[in-house]
């Protein structure tokens, strides 16, 4: 297992990060504004983000979904243990398979880590009547999901808004399919949100750190300024590209960011140089009129 690093170092670096990138936001506001990612016309991400942190804290309903087998399962059976939820369209050829695998090979390394049964995962098919538990259980046999902890389930198509309000799932039509959230809420044994993890690969430790906290019985603590700045960058880079009907990455943000980092370390390297040069100026002139 890897040792982490020393809780003082880690928290240094994450608050000399989270000061900057804080003070960025008040140095290049505008930029910000402008940005081509935010003007795009399709998902509004903003109010994607905002959507899906507002479902943190929020107990999910007893909705009633049909299994790979057509059977129906509420989502209140998997209470009593921790529960990952990803939204899917078996329909996606490109982001939902590569965020489906990320999420496998984090499941895999979970089970190793706390043990295979001490939590469970459920991907949603929310494009109706596509998404059918025939559909799903070819899109799990596909990538060789065999996991008996992860269910594949099949709204009906009259709950899929209500079930989408619940976990603060953002997703809209477009011309190739689905422009949508991509992220993966983590629930705790009473079926209540307790964090929201976005981006198209996920970081094991962002899954794995929440989960082993509710598994000891620890409280998961809300997003940090730095967590809700990357889970911003995260929503905000992944956009629709009408033209290739694909996701693709868009660099904007990050780079108006490290612009913004850029002239406000200049600028105080600036300043402190100035304020050096007229302490000096004036320690001279005392000299002088001594």
């Amino acid at each position: 297992m890897t040792r982490a690093p020393r809780p003082f170092c880690r928290l240094a670096a994450a608050s000399a990060v989270a000061w900057g990138l804080a003070m960025v936001a008040m140095v290049a506001p505008p930029a910000m504004a402008a940005s081509p990612a935010t003007a795009d016309l399709g998902l509004d991400r903003e109010a994607a983000l905002r959507a899906s942190q507002e479902a943190v804290g929020r107990t999910i309903g007893e909705h009633v979904l049909l299994d790979r087998e057509g059977r129906p399962v509420s989502l209140a059976s998997f209470r009593g243990k921790p529960l990952l939820v990803s939204f899917i369209y078996t329909g996606c050829f490109q982001v939902c398979p590569t965020t489906t695998r990320s999420l496998q090979e984090t499941v895999e390394g979970l089970q190793k880590s706390v043990g295979p049964q001490q939590f469970n995962v459920v991907s949603i098919g929310f494009n109706q009547p596509a998404d059918s538990p025939q559909a799903l259980k070819a899109f799990a046999t596909q990538f060789g999901i065999r996991q008996p902890n992860w269910e594949f389930l099949s709204p009906p198509a009259a709950i899929v808004p209500a079930l989408a309000r619940d976990f603060g799932f953002v997703f809209q039509p477009s011309p190739a399919g689905f422009d949508h959230v991509l992220q993966v809420s983590i629930l705790d044994a009473r079926g209540r949100i307790v964090r929201q993890v976005y981006g198209e690969g996920l970081v094991p430790a962002e899954l794995g750190e929440p989960l082993k906290m509710l598994l000891a019985g620890q409280p998961v603590e809300n997003n940090t300024l730095m967590d809700q700045l990357l889970d911003r960058v995260r929503i905000l880079c992944t956009v629709y590209d009408p033209k290739t009907g694909a996701y693709k990455v868009d660099y904007t943000l990050p780079l108006q960011i490290a612009g913004g980092i850029t002239f406000f370390i200049v600028m105080l390297v600036f300043f402190i140089n100035e304020w050096r040069s007229s302490r000096k100026l004036a320690r001279n002139q005392g000299v002088r009129n001594a």
